[in-house]
């Protein structure tokens, strides 16, 4: 039951904690309605804690910074917690449950734009796109003539690792493609048999079968690492990896490992293990796409995104339904 039951918003602000750091069109809403505390700018996050802690009764974050269990345990009063994005395995979702604290994310909002980073890095690996601008930017073309041969696209076999909203809109993209999909998931999928996709329940098996492997599923223990050592080397010298999900899906020593002997072919990649500061390693290969974790990174998305996260607080603190929850 939400604290503020008999004062309108604008006559009593809820407290804030704002984990992330958010557009000012986002900002100018939260600022409206909320007390606002930025720990992710704070000097000292432990003194905002110490004087307003007992106060918030609110977070808002996002699916990377999630909500620290030590932060969480400081705030007594806390009723929800609103993520910018998607994923919220940052969140310890079973003491949020146990404490009767609201979690809500921005599912199906972000689902076409990340769906189409995927598709892109894989198109700009097979036609080595990155490179090919370099050639022309460079004056190569005009001193040593025609650019090498790059790979074609379609026909390629796509294996796609988590079947939920973001796989089957990369499912679909692949189609157009004509490129034969399968996939692997705990279960199968309804979806998938209407659409002629094939359910592998062995994802060493079914790296073996395909060209190009996206990853679209959740993080968390569940998923951690799925992506080890025998994946990649099923995947191959000629195979790609897409990883458009967690970090934390894919074993990243063995992934650099195989990049650097070129047991794995090629890699596409939106996240890291401690991003912003990814391995230097990374920077070395020749055989990996680099992308800043911005899949979502459009301004109709992030627009979109902000709105249904605001719009859970402003409902819930209105007692109104929340329209996206996790628990």
């Amino acid at each position: 039951m939400s604290l503020v039951t008999q004062t309108t918003l604008t006559e009593r602000k809820p407290h804030l904690l704002q984990m992330s750091q958010y557009p000012s069109w986002d900002t100018q809403v939260l600022e409206s309605h909320f007390v606002l505390h930025p720990y992710y700018s704070s000097s000292s996050p432990e003194q905002l804690i110490a004087e307003y802690g007992e106060k918030i009764t609110a977070v808002a974050t996002s699916g990377g910074a999630g909500l620290p269990k030590h932060v969480m345990d400081l705030l007594p009063n806390l009723e929800i917690i609103a993520i910018y994005g998607v994923g919220y395995d940052a969140v310890d979702i079973k003491e949020a449950q146990r404490r009767g604290i609201h979690v809500t994310n921005t599912p199906d909002v972000l689902t076409d734009d990340v769906a189409d980073l995927a598709m892109t890095m894989m198109m700009a690996a097979y036609r080595d796109i990155v490179g090919a601008q370099e050639f022309v930017r460079t004056g190569q073309w005009a001193n040593k003539g025609k650019y090498p041969l790059t790979r074609s696209i379609t026909g390629k076999r796509a294996g796609i690792v988590g079947l939920g909203r973001i796989g089957q809109a990369v499912a679909k993209r692949c189609q157009a493609f004509n490129m034969p999909i399968a996939y692997y998931s705990r279960c199968e999928k309804d979806v998938a048999s209407e659409n002629g996709w094939g359910y592998i329940d062995n994802l060493v098996e079914l790296a073996k079968q395909v060209d190009v492997l996206f990853l679209t599923l959740t993080g968390g223990a569940d998923t951690h690492h799925i992506v080890d050592q025998t994946v990649l080397d099923a995947l191959g010298k000629d195979g790609m990896l897409v990883n458009v999900s967690r970090a934390s899906t894919v074993d990243e020593s063995a992934l650099l490992q195989s990049l650097t002997d070129k047991t794995l072919g090629y890699a596409a990649l939106d996240v890291f293990e401690n991003e912003p500061h990814l391995n230097a390693k990374f920077l070395e290969l020749d055989n990996v796409l680099l992308q800043p974790h911005h899949a979502s990174g459009t301004v109709e998305t992030r627009k979109a995104m902000g709105k249904l996260m605001c719009d859970n607080l402003i409902a819930y603190f209105s007692n109104k339904p929340l329209l996206t929850p996790v628990v």
